[in-house]
């Protein structure tokens, strides 16, 4: 039982076909890519529009070489590009330049739109790079990725642990809320909350006792501060050639079009 939980924990969050180019790529590789894409996008201006087009062609392509289904990634992104875009829908008013337009008691300005246009066309292709790549590689081969790319160790850890308990967490929580509900707790305004703030405490006790039996447990079986690998990452020709095509290609394409621009 233990074993096909660790099997479906590994395989969570994967879409499209297992067995396609893009899944079977160094998750190095990937990472270095899909960066590449977001960077690329992000440090164009609205007036080289081009280059937003290109990056989306290039995510378009790698999404139908991985076959994910589009809907799985609409799904992925409807979560987080809402919310980044709902910073920016106030820009056409206060960014001021450019022609005018009266909507009532509010005024529209052209550069304002501009800058909104810019804001959503880079935070769609960085989102979207973000569900691939999590969508083409599980968790912990991305976690594997980043250590062999000498991040931070630490930033590695908390980031591995923070997934492979977030479970139990959420199920503590769970148990938690059943345990209030049963008891009575409804709240019915602000001045009720009382008991969520004990219930948070009691929470974060129980968490942190939880970490220290799983640290102990960890050190008596011979945990070093380094999670063990079974097999170790190899770079290949494809995976080279996928992040060297992408970076190339895409980084001329970028000054090509800035200095013509």
């Amino acid at each position: 039982m233990g074993a096909l939980c660790n099997h479906s924990l590994e395989l969570t969050g994967l879409a499209g076909d297992a067995a396609s180019p893009v899944h079977r790529l160094d998750p190095r590789s990937k990472i270095v890519g899909f960066i590449a894409i977001t960077v690329i996008a992000v440090s164009a201006p609205i007036e080289l529009w081009p280059v937003y087009v290109i990056c989306a062609a290039t995510l378009a392509a790698i999404t139908f070489l991985a076959r994910v289904p589009p809907l799985a990634i609409l799904r992925r992104v409807s979560w987080v590009l809402p919310l980044v875009l709902a910073a920016a829908i106030f820009l056409p008013i206060v960014r001021t330049g450019g022609q005018t337009w009266d909507l009532g008691f509010l005024t529209v300005h052209e550069r304002g739109l501009e800058v909104l246009g810019a804001v959503a066309a880079k935070a769609t292709i960085g989102t979207v790079s973000a569900a691939l790549l999590a969508m083409t590689t599980t968790f912990p081969s991305v976690l594997r990725g980043l250590e062999a790319m000498r991040v931070p160790r630490a930033f590695v850890l908390i980031a591995g642990f923070m997934y492979r308990y977030i479970f139990v967490i959420v199920e503590e929580v769970g148990r938690l809320r059943a345990s209030m509900s049963s008891r009575g707790y409804r709240p019915r305004n602000a001045l009720q909350a009382g008991p969520l703030g004990r219930a948070a405490t009691a929470m974060f006790l129980r968490t942190y006792a939880r970490g220290e039996r799983v640290h102990r447990a960890m050190l008596a079986r011979g945990y070093t501060g380094a999670m063990p690998q079974l097999e170790p990452l190899v770079l290949a020709r494809r995976d080279v050639l996928f992040a060297g095509v992408l970076v190339g290609a895409l980084l001329a394409v970028r000054i090509t079009i800035g200095l013509t621009g």
